[in-house]
């Protein structure tokens, strides 16, 4: 017998003037197959690697005011297919912080986390927010892809976008050493890239303030 459980994670990238804010909507699901030692007669159960699906894109047109962004993302968050069944994940690079006040604000209905993506090495905790490398985001975004674990569920109008910036991420180390990570080119984007290792991020963490618990 196989039982399964599905939590749902909601990434957001939150654009400026030139960019893009992408919201995407994982679901991971933990498979635990139940069976039987007839050998020991006692009852057995082995936990499967976790899968992921991307159920749901959205990259808002360029200049969306913040305050829509915040009600789209609540009306995603209140769903009734993932109400309290959800946690929620935004980026407070830069001028992120304000959004993540209004959201918690509006009282979205999940639990969530602020998350400041650094171009350093090693994931911090620090008065409430996370700072997390993008080059470990986008890492375990790819490597899910690679061992076959992540689907993206099709019919969805940004689903070729997403495979498109998954293909041209690039690393480039810069004159001072440091790894940078993202979309290569004039005019090219990696918002629901980012937003989609936003939520598979989270849905690997414990409690959104446990430090120390070790991703999966």
């Amino acid at each position: 017998m196989r039982w399964g459980k599905k939590v749902f994670s909601i990434g957001v990238d939150l654009g400026q003037r030139r960019d893009f804010s992408a919201v995407a909507v994982v679901e991971r699901v933990e498979t635990v197959v139940f069976g039987f030692d007839h050998l020991h007669w006692m009852q057995t159960e082995e936990g499967k690697p976790d899968e992921w699906v991307v159920r749901h894109l959205e990259r808002m047109a360029l200049g969306t005011p913040y305050t829509a962004v915040t009600a789209r993302v609540v009306e995603l968050a209140r769903h009734p297919a993932i109400r309290g069944n959800c946690r929620l994940v935004v980026d407070a690079t830069g001028v992120g912080m304000p959004v993540v006040d209004m959201l918690r604000a509006a009282r979205p209905g999940c639990e969530m986390a602020p998350v400041v993506i650094t171009g350093g090495q090693g994931e911090r905790f620090d008065r409430g927010v996370w700072h997390v490398p993008k080059v470990d985001l986008l890492a375990r975004l790819q490597g899910l892809l690679e061992q076959k674990r992540l689907r993206i569920a099709r019919r969805m109008r940004e689903s070729g976008t997403l495979v498109r910036e998954l293909t041209e991420i690039r690393g480039t180390r810069r004159a001072s050493g440091r790894l940078r990570v993202g979309a290569e080119g004039a005019g090219e984007h990696d918002d629901l890239a980012v937003a989609v290792s936003l939520a598979v991020w989270m849905g690997r963490k414990g409690k959104v303030g446990e430090q120390r618990r070790r991703l999966l």
